[in-house]
């Protein structure tokens, strides 16, 4: 008898319409492609996205509510995709709760997050290299969420990846881990950068892109940057808007289904 297979992806959420259609979306659309025999399901993790989403009448279950969702419609394989980025503490959380539900299938998978492991980091590093190539006088910052969590270490992987390829005017930099934009301002500053591209290290261009990086505020990254006297621009997409990112996710899938 077959065995019935289904497909869970997982995202933290975002609440901006464009950011859920097309970087979201966007990720789900290629699973979804690559695997159109498989029934599929979504997830947000945020409490508090699924509550504004709601209020809006947009219903997205918690990730508890999917599997549940997927044992009572009888799944008995079930290939979990998380779109989060590195392994921090909400991927943690996603691990123990589909380990709580593992005994109601036959089988569960769970992919790692997209930067899970150093040959992904490289892949990453490539896709992002190649997408913002050299320009005299400009740095690009690319700026990940940060996290207390050992997995905030991917941060200085990546950047490894980029020293190692002579990419010097990448820098990464997060928002609430290490490093910070006091790390990076002195070393754009020795490499006589002039103007400063701000992009996000995140799947989706939510409340941390437009406050944190963009923001009119004195403590955005685009306003200190200014007032440390560079010119300042802001990308006000997510990685998950990109192709090239997409089948990375994609890669996942595939490693999933291999297993």
């Amino acid at each position: 008898m077959e065995v019935k297979e289904a497909l869970l992806a997982v995202s933290f959420g975002t609440v901006p319409e464009r950011a859920r259609r097309e970087e979201i979306g966007g990720v789900e659309g290629a699973l979804r492609r690559r695997a159109p025999h498989l029934p599929f399901a979504r997830a947000y993790t945020s409490p508090t996205i699924r509550r504004i989403l709601a209020k809006r009448g947009t219903v997205i279950p918690s990730l508890e509510e999917a599997l549940e969702g997927q044992r009572a419609v009888g799944a008995e394989r079930l290939y979990v995709l998380p779109t989060h980025l590195l392994p921090g503490y909400e991927y943690d959380a996603i691990a123990r709760t589909v380990e709580a539900f593992r005994p109601g299938f036959r089988e569960v998978r769970l992919a790692p997050p997209l930067m899970g492991d150093t040959q992904a980091v490289r892949a990453l590093a490539g896709v992002l290299m190649e997408r913002w190539p050299r320009t005299p006088g400009r740095g690009i910052a690319l700026v990940g969420h940060g996290t207390a969590h050992l997995g905030n270490l991917v941060y200085p992987a990546l950047q490894g990846v980029f020293d190692l390829a002579g990419r010097e005017d990448v820098l990464v930099g997060t928002i609430e881990g290490w490093p910070g934009l006091e790390e990076l301002l002195p070393v754009f500053r020795r490499q006589g950068i002039h103007q400063v591209t701000l992009v996000p290290l995140l799947l989706t261009a939510g409340t941390h892109v437009r406050e944190d990086l963009a923001g009119l505020q004195p403590e955005s990254w685009k306003s200190r940057l200014k007032a440390a006297g560079f010119r300042v621009d802001v990308v006000l997409e997510g990685l998950g808007r990109m192709p090239q990112v997409q089948e990375l996710y994609v890669r996942r899938l595939e490693q999933l289904l291999e297993r």
